[in-house]
């Protein structure tokens, strides 16, 4: 094989041309992290029990979630918790080289199965099945200089605005916000209920008949009568939006004329969804999300893109709220590569000196050199296709790499 090249020079560049380019265009296309995704891929299953203690959402969410957890291939253990705010957090972890993406799909027929013995409130609340990824790529944090705005309001701001926005860019695995988006919240006075007689049960119902979106259909359609040249849809009042429209819902009508309403009972304004976090930056209140990063993604490319999103949303946020980027995990990402990066030019110009000074030919000196970045190159096309992305330890592999390629090529060059 070697003197099939040796005899046939244009050839021989002809491929290592090749297999430069090859190469090339597989680095480009390579997914880039600090280190490879080792850890086996776990799928979490999350409800919430709205108002339910810890040990009410274990017995009649988690239990019955996991219950349903069994003939998964692959599937080496979950855990559970339940915390006291009524959330439930199944997380189960599989074999590692499991696919994730058949993996959720097992998972969330598995759910479907107990998803009708889960109470009404959860099922409304809907039970989420996907992926988990431990680690953060960044945070990004709103704060606001206009004291109007606090820290729920800019929480809004990152739900409605943001989060879709962010979550839609190639390369995010996952969105976790730190805070919730507002909700109407309706706070009960206990002792005026029992003084109109009233249960928080039954104020609950007259919400829910109460505030329901219509159909009020339209005048002139078919089956019209002959002559009927005209057709308008009739538009009725729909959801609740404002604590006053809430305030007038009707609780109970009395026979002389009075009404009991909901603000007669409750006291009802806008509010955070959830009070379970609260987010500070720099000792100022913020809203705040973090991103996760795909399997196999360029967390350099993802990391830009979100900060230009980012950039082209602010130009819609209220005056006075600014965004910034609290923790980054590209900066040691970047910096790692460019040492190991540095590491293999220094070993390539040593590999030179070293050459020239004990050869004492500049021919025989080039042609190592040379093959040293086309096998390299040409070690990344095998890369791409197995899934590896370029991290620490790959370049550190090509890197101890580099003295076997070199001894390869001294021993051709002698012969």
């Amino acid at each position: 094989m070697p003197s099939f090249f040796i005899d046939r020079p244009i050839f021989a560049w002809v491929v290592a041309i090749l297999i430069t380019l090859g190469g090339a265009l597989a680095v480009l296309n390579m997914g880039i992290e600090s280190y490879p995704n080792i850890a086996p891929p776990q799928v979490t299953v999350s409800a919430s029990y709205p108002g339910a203690s810890a040990d009410t959402t274990e017995k009649t969410v988690t239990q019955v979630i996991e219950q349903q957890l069994t003939g998964i291939d692959h599937l080496l253990y979950f855990s559970s918790s339940s915390s006291a705010n009524g959330s439930s957090t199944v997380t189960l972890t599989f074999e590692t080289g499991t696919d994730p993406d058949i993996a959720q799909v097992q998972v969330q027929n598995k759910v479907s199965l107990a998803t009708p013995r889960l109470p009404s409130e959860v099922t409304r609340q809907g039970v989420v099945v996907a992926k988990a990824n431990p680690d953060f790529l960044m945070f990004v944090a709103l704060t606001s200089s206009n004291p109007a705005i606090d820290g729920a309001k800019l929480n809004d701001i990152v739900a409605s605005q943001v989060l879709d926005q962010v979550s839609r860019i190639s390369g995010v695995g996952n969105i976790r916000q730190i805070g919730s988006e507002y909700a109407m919240r309706i706070w009960l006075n206990p002792d005026k209920l029992h003084g109109y007689g009233l249960s928080a049960s039954e104020v609950l119902a007259a919400i829910r008949a109460q505030n329901v979106q219509f159909a009020a259909g339209s005048l002139g359609a078919d089956p019209a009568p002959d002559g009927q040249g005209y057709s308008a849809t009739v538009s009725a009042e729909g959801r609740f939006s404002t604590p006053k429209e809430f305030g007038d819902i009707i609780l109970r009508a009395n026979s002389d004329g009075t009404a009991v309403r909901l603000r007669d009972v409750a006291r009802i304004a806008f509010g955070p969804q959830n009070y379970g976090f609260h987010a500070q930056y720099n000792g100022q209140e913020a809203g705040a999300f973090g991103v996760q990063l795909l399997p196999g993604a360029n967390a350099l490319d993802v990391a830009t893109a979100v900060r230009a999103k980012m950039a082209e949303l602010a130009k819609s946020f209220p005056p006075g709220v600014t965004w910034s980027v609290p923790y980054d995990s590209t900066p040691f990402v970047r910096i790692s590569i460019n040492e190991v990066m540095h590491t293999l030019v220094e070993a390539m110009v040593l590999v030179f000196l070293v050459m020239l000074v004990f050869l004492q030919n500049i021919r025989a000196t080039i042609i190592p050199t040379l093959v040293i970045p086309v096998a390299l190159l040409g070690t990344f096309i095998g890369l791409l296709p197995l899934g590896f992305t370029v991290n620490q330890l790959t370049l550190f592999g090509m890197v101890l790499a580099i003295g076997i390629v070199v001894d390869d090529a001294i021993v051709v060059i002698e012969n």
